[in-house]
């Protein structure tokens, strides 16, 4: 039988990762208050958001820190990277506070960050929400109109996500990401961090994996 099949090779491929991982959120929101209250900067019209300093190191966080750390490596390894002499470690890890009218503008992670990724802790109703943008600036320029904006497919020249307590968010670096204006009256608070790898040596929180956990 004459079969006219047209295959098909997926290449350049862009994933993002979520998993609700809840064992972790009053330890991280804890630690993420603790270090916000720390912080004597107030917010204004112009810029409606709060940063803390690098909150990687905490001791109470720890097993969350190697969690992400563990679960990037195995990622990257998934992904085809060879990371078989590789550690993972924070660059940085930090929460951010937004109020009303807060946003965060389309960019990338640049230099050695690999990996990069959120951990939502207060979303309430009307909340930011997460936008990840087609990296291939090609594609977007001559793109056709999408059949359904509603559907995330290979039309798709970004897709929304929306965000939810307890969630940890991973993906790679290279991809640009942004969060939609705040529109709630209470404050939206999350943990962004930027994950690198080094050269046989393990830091704590930082063990790299066989596979994704």
């Amino acid at each position: 039988m004459d079969e006219d099949i047209l295959e098909n090779i997926l290449c350049f491929p862009t994933l993002v990762y979520h998993i609700k991982k809840p064992i972790f959120f009053e330890r991280v929101r804890n630690v993420a208050l603790t270090a916000l209250s720390q912080n004597p900067s107030g917010i204004n019209d112009i810029y409606p958001v709060k940063m803390t300093a690098d909150i990687s190191q905490e001791p109470a966080i720890q097993d969350f820190c190697e969690y992400i750390a563990k679960t990037s490596l195995g990622i990257l390894s998934e992904q085809g990277y060879d990371v078989s002499n590789k550690a993972a470690f924070f660059e940085s890890m930090w929460c951010q506070e937004h109020h009303k009218h807060s946003m965060m503008e389309q960019h990338v992670h640049t230099g050695d960050v690999q990996m990069v990724g959120f951990y939502f802790l207060d979303t309430p109703t009307d909340c930011s929400v997460a936008t990840f943008h087609d990296p291939r600036a090609g594609k977007v320029q001559v793109g056709r109109p999408e059949a359904n904006m509603s559907n995330v497919t290979y039309a798709s020249n970004g897709f929304h996500f929306q965000p939810d307590a307890g969630v940890l968010v991973l993906t790679n670096a290279w991809l640009p990401h942004s969060f939609t204006r705040q529109q709630s009256d209470k404050p939206f608070r999350f943990i962004h961090f930027n994950i690198c790898l080094t050269d046989n040596i393990q830091p704590p929180c930082c063990k790299p994996a066989d596979e994704v956990v």
